[in-house]
């Protein structure tokens, strides 16, 4: 991970092997997840941050930044990606963790499936929420090129061309500053290069439920009677502030905070308050 000295690991789970970092520690223990097309780097500045009183474990999740593929017959929806994470908590013996979300959705299907009893605390940063699956103009361009033979691949290929990455339909409302061009060649390159990789990504982007489930997801989240905390961009394009507004009063325990001048990636666009709230809302020794 970029700028913080981690311990770099892997584990096996059923879909395969996933790849994850540890910064070790006697701390409470932070998990922290990506998006689509992301890996853990995007939380290097926030562990950055946090690691002095906290032990962050930062996996890569199958979602298109991997670069070990899954298996060919891996459940990689949206459901199935989010039992990898229950999985992936139980493997390493993780309990009482606060789960941490940026981008992806994946905590309501955790909640609604009763997969979430190692999770003590929740923090949604900007997610993915009720039936905004794929997410916004970026996410519906996604699916359509998912759904094309070689779509993806040429998706991908012309985010080697960089100007292309600041368009609305790809990158440009995901944050609100350009993400370093060598943190996202790092993100893309196993899309550039592994017909497996972007198998598994269209296995996810093509795994979405119907809308009904969706809200039945979201609605459970009222269930989960542990502390939460919202986190969300004021002026996010892809995922709608009110969506943020919502949830929090949706879960029992929920908090609200809302941080401006940031798109839906706030560890790239405002990583120190972002910190902070974490910080806060974790309980340290």
């Amino acid at each position: 991970m970029t700028d913080v000295t981690t311990d770099a690991t892997e584990v096996t789970l059923s879909a395969g092997v996933v790849e994850y970092e540890d910064t070790g520690g006697d701390g409470p223990v932070v998990v922290l997840l990506h998006g689509v097309a992301m890996n853990g780097s995007l939380w290097r500045h926030v562990v950055a941050g946090l690691r002095p009183d906290v032990r962050c474990v930062v996996p890569t999740l199958p979602l298109g930044a991997h670069r070990r593929p899954m298996r060919p017959d891996a459940d990689l929806t949206v459901s199935g990606v989010a039992r990898l994470v229950a999985e992936f908590l139980e493997k390493l013996d993780l309990d009482d963790v606060t789960l941490v979300l940026n981008d992806w959705g994946g905590a309501q299907a955790l909640v609604a499936e009763g997969r979430d009893q190692r999770i003590g605390r929740l923090v949604i940063t900007s997610c993915e929420a009720f039936d905004n699956y794929p997410p916004g103009l970026p996410g519906r361009n996604l699916a359509i090129a998912a759904r094309t033979p070689g779509g993806l691949r040429l998706a991908f290929a012309l985010l080697k061309l960089k100007p292309m990455r600041r368009l609305p339909l790809t990158w440009g409302w995901m944050s609100k500053r350009p993400v370093p061009h060598e943190v996202m060649d790092d993100w893309f390159r196993p899309l550039w290069t592994s017909a497996a990789i972007r198998r598994d990504l269209r296995a996810y982007v093509l795994g979405v439920p119907p809308k009904d489930e969706l809200l039945a997801w979201a609605e459970a989240l009222r269930t989960f009677d542990r502390p939460a905390l919202v986190v969300w961009a004021t002026e996010d394009k892809v995922m709608p502030p009110a969506h943020g507004r919502r949830l929090a009063e949706m879960l029992p325990r929920g908090e609200l905070v809302e941080i401006a001048d940031s798109f839906t990636l706030i560890p790239e666009d405002r990583p120190q308050p972002l910190t902070e709230a974490i910080r806060a809302f974790v309980p340290l020794p």
